[in-house]
């Protein structure tokens, strides 16, 4: 994939360069959608499934650094206006089966992804932060996914047991239950984000950092990565056809798209 920094179309894209002192490469993969604060589309889903695909091809690849283009936000959820072509409980499905296949293939990379998170991952920005490995971040960033009060969808099953691993049950679950965004420091102290770094000192620090990593043996860190693979494996319930269905189906989602795309308060009626 060519690289370019702002793109007039939402993509991702990656460049290999060369980590410092080590004779190993870093992927850069930045998800660059600059006007929409990074949100995703759909587009942009496959295009971080191929993207993964040929970095884990690539054997002089140690690392991936992942990124949202600019500094304003890392990804603020996914586009709004494609949930205007959900309009039932089968397109949900197919909806979370695409997005899943790309995620997961994020987080199946064989050598490890470093998340560098400048303000708000939330939504599928949050699931993206996730599927990495490490998480360095800016003291302004906050995670979450408030979609029970913006769109009335949900996360999948994979996604909230990644978080379970990532911030803990409790904190995960009134971050969810109340729509709540977690703070850098907070996220930092949960054990989700790796290291908070003043934005000055951000690109050199994620520099150091790829410099530890490429240091070590490549089987060393595809082992360690395929273990704790197995080990969130045992924790994943698996599908969640079921709960997209009842989400995405109802009228309550496209209540919330409207009301979002609208720019007013949803009216929720359970159903």
């Amino acid at each position: 994939m060519t690289h370019s920094t702002e793109p007039e179309t939402p993509r991702v894209h990656w460049a290999k360069h060369p980590v410092p002192g080590t004779g190993a490469h870093a992927a850069h993969l930045t998800l660059a959608n600059p006007r929409q604060r990074n949100a995703l589309t759909l587009r942009m889903y496959d295009e971080l499934e191929s993207a993964c695909e040929e970095i884990d091809a690539d054997d002089e690849v140690r690392l991936t650094v992942v990124r949202g283009a600019g500094e304003a936000a890392f990804a603020a959820g996914t586009d709004i206006r494609e949930f205007r072509a959900v309009t039932s409980g089968e397109d949900g499905v197919a909806y979370e089966h695409r997005v899943g296949r790309a995620v997961g293939r994020l987080a199946g990379l064989r050598m490890p992804a470093v998340a560098v998170v400048q303000g708000p991952a939330v939504g599928a920005g949050l699931v993206v932060a996730a599927s990495c490995d490490l998480v360095v971040c800016t003291p302004d960033a906050v995670f979450g996914a408030p979609i029970g009060r913006s769109l009335g969808n949900c996360l999948s099953p994979t996604a909230i047991a990644r978080l379970y691993a990532g911030l803990g049950r409790a904190r995960t679950l009134r971050a969810l239950l109340t729509a709540r965004l977690i703070p850098a420091a907070e996220a930092h102290e949960a054990g989700f984000v790796t290291e908070v770094v003043e934005p000055g000192r951000l690109d050199d620090r994620v520099g150091e950092l790829a410099a530890d990593i490429a240091r070590c043996a490549p089987l060393t860190l595809a082992a360690i990565k395929e273990a704790d693979r197995r080990v969130l494996a045992a924790a994943d319930p698996g599908h969640g056809d079921d709960l997209y269905e009842m989400c995405y189906g109802s009228r309550d989602f496209h209540e919330g798209v409207t009301a979002f795309l609208g720019k007013r308060a949803p009216r929720w009626q359970g159903r």
